[in-house]
């Protein structure tokens, strides 16, 4: 037996309200070519079937119910069972690959300073037909190894992948867990894909080894490629959150830090925020000439960007920050949603993240 078929991958599966879902994620799970994988579902207070169809896996897997407390209060209920190596929390309406925990295994094995290995998914639709597109996109690279001091300067700027998409080593999951429950109620993979990379080596696999489902009632996806002010206020909130946990560990950890970590994908969420809808902007100490001075600073962290993408950068807050109201909208639209500037894509090299690319918005 390798090295790789020695680990154990726990492959924890939350569910809420996703029974029409629910069977296929168990099933991909129970299908795993790895030799030793063990499958535990966590019920999160499910009002619809899904109790009654867990009753029939009890055989196959391990199952937990519990009262409705929010992702990461599932989460941290699931990986109180975990006993393995690696764990993969798959959400109840996504799917693995059969070879996902193979590959993670592999490579964890190959790499005993990795801490998280990641991949892209396929989108697939409610039925569970591909739609045409990968998260992320093809032309978005995925970091990879040390990443510590970009994810202290700039973490929200990263294309990190969402929770079903990542395998965690155990080891890394027990220095960050349990998470706080309230703050992450939903989107718990903010907190864990962020500061799991404070923790050691990051592999970023190229296979397509998961598919998210995509169905209209998704958690933490906007439903219209258009503006949505709640959600944009939403990941605000996730974004401080995150922030404010990322900093202490750093602390814990005695590793370099700034004073602040200025993303440009938060501070662009916060300044169409307090733009577009001030009175309930979830920040109230911003001010527009604040966040373009902050924006100018995050610009200059960016080691991974050129002169062109930092100077769009710059003019988009300075417009954003004096343009009327009705030319800010606009001017948050072609920010958000690459799709409707091609001509700038182009110029560019279409080198920005969609907002939904894993969890970075630049």
């Amino acid at each position: 037996m390798s090295a790789a078929d020695e680990l154990v991958v726990d492959v924890v599966v939350d569910n809420y309200n996703y029974a029409q879902y629910l069977p296929a994620a168990i099933a991909s799970a129970c299908a795993q070519t790895h030799p030793r994988v063990n499958v535990i579902v966590v019920d999160d207070g499910s009002t619809d079937d899904s109790p009654a169809i867990l009753d029939r896996y009890r055989d196959r897997v391990a199952v937990v119910l519990k009262e409705n407390g929010g992702q990461a209060s599932a989460l941290n209920a699931g990986f109180e069972l975990c006993e393995g190596d690696v764990v993969i929390f798959l959400d109840a309406d996504d799917t693995l690959d059969p070879t996902a925990a193979a590959a993670a295994a592999a490579a964890f094995a190959a790499d005993p300073e990795a801490v998280k290995v990641q991949f892209r998914t396929e989108v697939i639709d409610a039925a569970g037909e591909p739609i045409g597109r990968i998260k992320p996109a093809d032309h978005l690279p995925l970091p990879g190894g040390d990443v510590r001091a970009a994810e202290l300067a700039y973490p929200f700027d990263l294309v990190w992948m969402a929770t079903s998409a990542n395998a965690f080593r155990a080891t890394a999951l027990r220095r960050i867990m349990p998470m706080p429950e309230a703050p992450f109620r939903s989107c718990a993979d903010w907190y864990l894909v962020h500061l799991t990379a404070l923790l050691g080596r990051v592999i970023s696999l190229p296979e397509v080894l998961g598919a998210y489902r995509l169905h209209g009632a998704n958690s933490y996806e906007p439903q219209a490629a258009d503006l949505d002010l709640d959600h944009i206020r939403e990941t605000i909130d996730y974004s401080d959150a995150t922030a404010r946990a990322l900093l202490e560990l750093a602390a814990e950890l005695d590793l370099p830090r700034p004073q602040q970590i200025l993303s440009l994908a938060d501070l662009a969420n916060r300044m169409i925020s307090v733009r577009l809808e001030p009175a309930s902007h979830p920040r109230p100490g911003d001010r527009p000439a604040e966040l373009l001075r902050a924006a100018w600073g995050a610009v200059r962290r960016r080691d991974n960007v050129g002169l062109a993408m930092k100077a769009m950068f710059v003019a988009w807050f300075a417009a954003m920050a004096v343009a009327p109201r009705p030319l800010a909208r606009r001017l948050a639209v072609l920010f958000l949603f690459p799709e409707r500037r091609p001509g700038i894509n182009r110029l560019l090299g279409r080198q920005q993240a969609t907002p939904d690319e894993g969890t970075a918005a630049v």
